[in-house]
């Protein structure tokens, strides 16, 4: 049987994926690729852990499945997905199943290696690179790194660091500066951060799709773009909301709302070069703090709130929802170590901080922030 490798590395930090379905490991070189070094392998090459071994095998899955049920196990949600979780304190392993999505895992804590068998091709190949991307987090928040809840760009080196929560404007204030203004994108939602030998904080991308409402896409020219991709057959992040694909396609601009959450086109990370013509950034040191608001109709201005970096803005075990450190590949906090995260908040407390408010003027935003962030 063939077997196929993609070796992923970022920083330090290296980890390899390995599948007898060619789609699994083009599916973690297309996702990690533009942020991390991801490059296919000989299989013969990886050796050392961690390790991901993903493979598509419905007999195995359901022998799999079963073993899980029939031992004692718990109930968690994990990546939005029902989870059954067995322990094997002795042996210092953890399977586990995902009955609605037909996947069945099993992580060997001591030496790093996680197999993941399930039903279907798409389901595997996105679990494959969801733990792969665990278990480089896992090594690098043991090698210092941390994780902020921020979105970042870059220039000749020069990282802006854009926090605030869910709809604050992180997202639009990093792609108004990438689109406009030539910075490159470093990270839609969050990054990892550790101190240099020379006292600066290096920053590095967390690969992850991108999520852009439908007037956000109009404001910066990429409506009709993604819709001509649409219409040729290809394919926005398979999370996306069939509703946003429909309106898409349909023409329809306006955003998008399912009650109080709006619906958003789901952009995978190499869309952002070849369709909407961004360079993406691996790496750079923060240089500049910003805090946005957006409040419709308004003109680009300063804040006078004083906002400044707080612990909310690192991510940790108690904001760390989505991705729990089920398999244990992180084996520390899920944000990085207490002491990791006061020495970075204490030298980037050091770089200027800028409040901003800004309309849904992407123009007029993205010349604000250029001629406020320059060096």
């Amino acid at each position: 049987m063939t077997t196929y490798a993609t070796r992923l590395e970022a920083a330090d930090a290296a980890v390899s994926v390995l599948s007898s379905t060619q789609a699994v490991t083009d599916w973690s070189r297309r996702y990690f690729g533009p942020w991390w070094n991801a490059v296919d392998v000989a299989p013969e090459s990886v050796c050392a852990s961690p390790l991901v071994v993903a493979d598509v095998d419905a007999q195995q899955y359901a022998d799999a499945a079963l073993a899980v049920t029939q031992a004692p196990h718990t109930s968690t949600t994990y990546a939005k997905a029902h989870t059954l979780v067995a322990r094997d304190d002795a042996e210092g392993v953890i399977t586990a199943v995902s009955p609605e999505e037909g996947l069945a895992y099993r992580s060997e804590t001591a030496n790093g290696r996680l197999a993941i068998v399930g039903c279907d091709t798409e389901p595997v190949a996105i679990a494959a690179a969801r733990l792969a991307r665990e278990a480089m987090r896992g090594v690098l928040l043991r090698s210092g790194w941390s994780v902020l809840h921020a979105s970042a760009v870059a220039l000749d080196g020069r990282v802006i660091l854009a926090f605030g929560s869910k709809g604050a404007g992180k997202t639009t204030s990093a792609v108004a500066l990438a689109a406009r203004h030539g910075w490159e994108l470093l990270a839609n939602d969050r990054v990892f951060v550790r101190v240099n030998a020379t006292g600066g904080v290096d920053v590095l991308p967390w690969p992850s799709a991108a999520a852009l409402g439908l007037g956000l896409l109009d404001a910066l020219g990429w409506f009709d773009v993604a819709r001509e991709r649409l219409e040729a057959g290809e394919s926005l992040h398979p999370t996306q909301d069939q509703r946003v694909t429909d309106a898409l396609v349909a023409g329809r601009r306006e955003p998008l709302w399912d009650g109080k959450r709006e619906l958003k086109a789901q952009v995978f990370p190499d869309q952002f070069p070849t369709w909407f013509g961004l360079d993406l950034a691996t790496g750079g040191q923060a240089a500049a703090l910003l805090f946005p608001r957006i409040e419709p109709g308004a003109t680009p201005s300063l804040a006078g709130d004083g906002r400044t970096l707080s612990e909310g803005d690192f991510m940790s075990g108690k904001t760390e929802d989505r991705y729990p450190d089920v398999f244990e590949l992180a084996r520390v906090d899920g944000g990085g170590t207490a002491e990791a995260r006061q020495e970075i908040a204490r030298l980037l407390a050091t770089l200027p901080h800028h409040s901003v408010v800004l309309g849904h003027d992407v123009e007029a935003a993205a010349a604000f922030l250029v001629k406020l962030t320059a060096g």
